[in-house]
């Protein structure tokens, strides 16, 4: 299979790539040399940096924040999270980065992420994040299309 980088994956291309189950945003990319460690395995650091980047797209097509393009934005920030290294990855690997709600509250959900490659699970990282008012000064709820999106797209349960 021939995976198509920077570009949402379709649930038969997520099939394809041996992800499973299929999530609800997953998207390719190739390792680089200058995320390799002294060892030529995948800096621990940069997992986090795949994470991260796959969020911020995620926050971005589920309509959370346009991280400051127009309108209100709210401030996302990381409660806590937990991240698991499963197999290490090494130069050239294609891999699928993962992301979907699992759960969420009125101003807060829990996201699980993933990495994959050759259809192997090779990291995950599960992390509550929480909506701030755009200057910090308390919580941000989680608006009504957004939390019918978490329940419809991604399969996720209210919670409290």
């Amino acid at each position: 299979m021939t995976l198509t980088y920077h570009t949402p994956l379709s649930p038969a291309q997520q099939v394809v790539a041996g992800i499973d189950p299929v999530q609800p945003l997953a998207m390719a990319d190739r390792v680089r040399f200058s995320e390799l460690d002294v060892l030529n395995h995948v800096n621990n650091k940069v997992y986090l940096e795949w994470f991260e980047r796959l969020r911020v797209r995620y926050s971005q097509e589920w309509g959370i924040s346009n991280y400051g393009k127009s309108g209100v934005n709210p401030r996302i920030v990381i409660r806590s999270g937990n991240i698991r290294y499963h197999q290490e990855m090494r130069m050239d690997e294609d891999y699928v980065a993962t992301c979907g709600c699992r759960a969420f509250r009125t101003s807060s959900y829990t996201l699980g992420q993933q990495i994959w490659s050759g259809g192997t699970l090779r990291a995950t990282f599960d992390c509550v994040l929480v909506l701030l008012q755009p200057d910090g000064s308390g919580r941000f709820p989680i608006p009504d299309e957004i939390r019918a999106r978490f329940i419809a797209v991604d399969g996720a349960t209210q919670e409290g």
